[in-house]
């Protein structure tokens, strides 16, 4: 359901009304394209940063846009809350009409390789900051709902329409119209469009995932 802000009032008090205004006027002349920036919010590389038509965010979301041109990207209509938080080495595609809850983590990137190759993993030995850093792009298809406290890490495609359950830790792609849950993320149910409803999936499907 769409997020209304024409009648602040109506939901907030009088200083969180003050509040919401100065961000809907910051938003105006600073973040044209978007619909209502929460403040504070912090960003690196503002300018690497594509927001599509609508975007609104909650408040004390990070957003570090560390490559080039469009290393993150939100599609129209997309709603982010509060703490979230995303970083882009590569690429961080977000598709339209998106919604993503409080405290989820999004990364393209990992310090450190991790695959069980002979030679090429990083050492224990090493502190984590000195490793090698690595990136895969992720993509998060059109009217995806991610739930509280979700972690979706490097190398990730997820669906358009699907939903991504609270505390769930996505590793690897989870197909379209699909519901994934539990750590690592698995798909427990798949939209039956014939029917027009969510079938079970009896014994949960990993996603594909890398070590």
């Amino acid at each position: 359901m769409e997020e209304r802000i024409d009648n602040p009032r109506s939901r907030y008090g009088i200083a969180q009304s003050i509040w919401l205004a100065g961000c809907l006027l910051v938003t105006k002349l600073f973040f044209r394209p978007c619909r209502l920036i929460r403040f504070p919010i912090f960003l690196r590389g503002k300018s690497k940063i594509r927001f599509g038509k609508r975007f609104v965010s909650g408040y004390l979301a990070r957003l570090d846009a560390l490559g080039g041109p469009g290393c993150i990207e939100f599609g129209d209509d997309v709603q982010i809350n509060d703490f979230v938080h995303i970083g882009a080495i590569n690429k961080v595609s977000i598709g339209n009409q998106v919604l993503i809850a409080s405290r989820v983590f999004i990364s393209d990137h990992d310090h450190g390789i991790y695959g069980t190759e002979h030679g090429t993993a990083s050492s224990p030995e090493q502190p984590p900051a000195e490793r090698i850093v690595t990136g895969r792009p992720v993509e998060i298809g059109d009217r995806v709902w991610i739930g509280e406290n979700v972690s979706i890490l490097s190398g990730v495609t997820i669906g358009s329409g699907s939903v991504i359950g609270a505390g769930a830790v996505v590793r690897g792609d989870i197909p379209a119209n699909s519901i994934a849950v539990g750590v690592p993320a698995r798909v427990v149910r798949r939209f039956d469009f014939e029917k027009q409803i969510w079938i079970p999936v009896a014994t949960g499907l990993a996603s594909s995932s890398r070590p």
